[in-house]
């Protein structure tokens, strides 16, 4: 190759390889610059990989359309490759390497000719920083492309960085056919390396997220004693100027993006209190110089779903998408050049393209029948994060921020109450690995149904489920000061089934007594589950409907609903395997006498 902007032979050996193996017509680098990246959109334009929307009303912003088989993240293709399958464990698929290149190599041949190979550097947090990790994504998508330069920091400043190391993550993107029968997403992390094929979702094919970001950093993180995990990271400024950093994990549909972006309800705006986004999705965390775990989070940018954001939902995230983004599966209005998907408000457009490319008709829209939705339903937004209107000043900080609260939820009908505290990072720990959230008929047809969601890790954790948990308990003893940990469920309900806490801004009230614990400013009562707030300390004022017996009717812990759960978590651990801790086994058997002395 000529005219490389790096001398580093392990890169540009590798790319050569990749090059050699896909028989791309040329290669081209990107350099991070705005005249590159204005030329590449230029050039989808132009092909009609993206369509320029309405520059008045939305500058910056463009459309793209996946084909309709290749709509979102497919769990069932995608593999942890290591030498010895206990170690991608039972919760993971597994191929052996070997395997797994054969197969895929096959794939790859040629799948590049006719096109350009696009050399994507790039780096998961502040280029330099402590945190920072360096990758490269080779790719035949400008889509991808595009995306990656909203969502990570991309440039040769990377390469500078990088220097003569070999210390970076290989990642290879071709969309072949788009063939999902030969859909593959799968990782190497004895070898830092990612391969994905036959796909051009966002979710497979932008390598620096999920695959990077959370399976490939899990399993250094547990090698180098940091800590990836699927995590908002939230700022919450008192009156008197003080910030205090919380890090959430949240199963899908529990309300994070919402909670990373929340509004303060007007009680507290009054006051002065004001709430930050560090982060909506990911968090890396490293111990500090003073016995602090600190956080950043390593994207650059939102991979949001469209659907359900509005301007009362999540005006933040709104906002955010109203310039430099770029929309995928959403309705195309054509007469005024924007998009439109359901949830966003109650005007539909008249002249419309939906999702799949095809003329919609809103009036023919049921909201029962997914497959007259305009927009996917897993639509999708990038959206830089320079642009959120609530984003923290502490975000490109590259020591990242402190953490004072780690916070995981499920969504509970009856078994989880409102909040409760963990009684130790062990007993944390185990509150994290027992998570779960409950389906509901529009997800499954099955009401109740519950699936554990440890961390919210299920899916992206690059090794055995049960070391990961044993890493989670290592960590505990290398943190001088450890945050404490949490538990929520904003989705409680009554008998017939209505949500008893309102939920979206008022969570602010819950977040505020769980940094009040943090700084030892109220008591809390022993329960078998761990610690619980007295009622009045959680602030109902201003909270229409919400009196202090509601409150105590969402901190009542239903112990038969939690000794079925005990039976539950027993099954779910032996399905993790041999490899869960014995301090969790023994924490459960714990709570199983504390529940029966009830």
């Amino acid at each position: 190759m000529k005219n490389t902007p790096t001398s580093n032979k392990y890169v540009l050996n590798w790319i050569d390889e990749m090059a050699s193996l896909c028989a791309p017509d040329k290669i081209v680098w990107i350099d991070g610059s705005t005249e590159q990246e204005n030329a590449l959109r230029d050039e989808a334009c132009a092909t009609g990989e993206m369509i320029r929307l309405n520059q008045e009303k939305l500058p910056g912003c463009y459309l793209h359309r996946t084909a309709i088989n290749d709509v979102a993240r497919v769990e069932g293709r995608t593999f942890i490759c290591t030498r010895e399958k206990a170690d991608a464990g039972n919760i993971n698929n597994w191929m052996h390497p070997d395997e797994c290149k054969e197969k895929l190599t096959k794939l790859y041949r040629g799948s590049m000719r006719g096109k350009t190979m696009y050399v994507i550097p790039y780096s998961m947090g502040i280029v330099g920083s402590p945190f920072a990790k360096y990758g490269i994504e080779l790719t035949d998508s400008i889509y991808v492309v595009l995306n990656m330069l909203i969502m990570t920091r991309v440039g040769n400043n990377v390469l500078d960085a990088l220097g003569s190391s070999p210390d970076y993550i290989k990642g290879l993107h071709a969309r072949a056919h788009l063939d999902e029968e030969n859909r593959y997403i799968v990782h190497f992390p004895e070898e830092n390396t990612i391969w994905s094929v036959n796909s051009g979702y966002g979710g497979n094919v932008l390598l620096g997220k999920k695959c990077f970001a959370l399976r490939i950093a899990s399993y250094l993180g547990r090698k180098e004693n940091w800590m990836a995990e699927h995590m908002l990271i939230l700022g919450v400024e008192y009156p008197d100027g003080e910030t205090k950093y919380v890090c959430a994990a949240f199963p899908s549909a529990c309300g994070k993006t919402n909670l990373a972006m929340l509004i303060p309800p007007e009680y507290y705006r009054k006051k002065g209190y004001k709430v930050h986004c560090v982060g909506d999705d990911i968090a890396w965390l490293r111990v500090g110089e003073d016995g602090r775990l600190w956080a950043v989070n390593p994207e650059n940018g939102f991979f949001g779903v469209a659907p359900g954001t509005n301007e009362k939902t999540n005006p933040n995230a709104l906002h955010t998408t109203l310039r430099d983004t770029i929309f995928t599966n959403v309705v195309h209005n054509t007469r005024e050049n924007t998009v439109w998907w359901e949830g966003l408000d109650k005007n539909p457009p008249e002249d419309a393209i939906d999702w799949r490319g095809n003329p919609w008709d809103f009036r023919k829209y049921d909201k029962n029948d997914k497959s007259t939705c305009g927009a996917h339903p897993n639509s999708r937004f990038t959206a830089r994060a320079q642009n959120c209107p609530c984003l923290s000043s502490e975000f490109n900080n590259p020591v990242g921020v402190p953490i004072s609260a780690i916070i995981f939820g499920g969504r509970r009908a009856k078994t989880a109450p409102l909040v409760y505290q963990s009684t130790s990072w062990q007993n944390g720990t185990f509150v994290g690995s027992i998570m779960a959230s409950e389906t509901t008929a529009a997800a499954s047809g099955e009401v109740g149904v519950v699936r554990r969601d440890p961390m919210a890790m299920r899916p992206f954790v690059g090794y055995d489920m049960g070391d990961y948990f044993a890493h989670w308990l290592a960590m505990g003893k290398l943190i001088p000061n450890p945050p404490k940990i949490f538990h929520v469920n904003w989705f409680r309900t009554d008998n017939e089934g209505n949500f008893i806490w309102p939920g979206f801004g008022e969570n602010m009230r819950v977040i505020e007594w769980i940094l009040k614990r943090c700084d030892s400013k109220v008591d809390a009562r022993e329960s078998a589950i761990g610690y619980l707030p007295y009622p009045e300390d959680i602030c109902i004022l201003e909270l229409d409907g919400i009196t202090r017996e509601t409150i105590e009717q969402l901190l009542h812990v239903d112990v038969p609903s939690w000794l079925l759960d005990v039976e539950n978590i027993r099954k779910f651990y032996a399905q993790v395997g041999e490899r869960v801790p014995n301090e969790l086994h023994a924490e459960l058997d714990a709570l199983e006498v504390r529940l029966k002395e009830m």
